[in-house]
């Protein structure tokens, strides 16, 4: 019987670096994270896109009126890709502490005036209840926090995104970390 040797990659092994897009619905993870695999030629994973393709959920939540995440079948379901040696990947998901710490080189946590967010989530037909939490969850700075305590604090970015200028900055931003940690790996060889 031959023996299975399963390789997990590293921020040091991997080509390219993975990005996790973070931040409470409504900020712009999707379009930015969209954007940011277009650019750099990465590929690009929507976990709530990948959650509803593939089953990858569990029983209905009334009360958040929606379906609760399986997190292992995620987990699963995307190992492959993000401990591949290539690398390059870019993940948008409103939560970041169920992912392996070394599957990313970049975290970037999109904030949101709660105004803003409010009206984006009333928008979106959210119940009160949902845009409740939500709002109150950047007003804490929830998902930064989880961020920094998931993460080096060192790859973690707290970017604010309100307006097309300030996405459009996002996106350089992002692109320039990527590519400073290509410059990096390419000094090293």
């Amino acid at each position: 019987m031959e023996q299975q040797i399963i390789t997990m990659s590293t921020p040091e092994t991997r080509n390219k670096p993975n990005i996790l897009i973070t931040g409470s619905p409504g900020t712009g993870k999707s379009t930015l994270g969209q954007q940011v695999a277009d650019s750099l030629g990465f590929d690009f994973i929507e976990i709530g896109k990948e959650v509803r393709e593939n089953n990858l959920y569990g029983e209905f939540d009334e009360q958040y009126n929606c379906h609760v995440l399986d997190e292992d079948k995620l987990l699963d379901h995307i190992s492959d890709r993000m401990d591949s040696d290539d690398g390059g990947v870019v993940v948008d998901y409103h939560g970041c502490d169920l992912f392996p710490e070394r599957w990313f080189d970049i975290v970037v946590v999109l904030r949101c005036s709660t105004e803003k967010l409010f009206d984006r989530l009333q928008a979106r037909g959210y119940s009160e209840f949902k845009i409740k939490e939500n709002v109150e969850c950047e007003i804490f700075g929830s998902l930064l926090e989880e961020a920094k305590e998931s993460y080096k604090e060192e790859i973690v970015h707290e970017l604010q995104s309100e307006t097309p200028e300030e996405m459009e900055e996002n996106l350089e931003k992002i692109c320039e970390l990527a590519r400073a940690i290509n410059d990096e790996k390419a000094m090293d060889q």
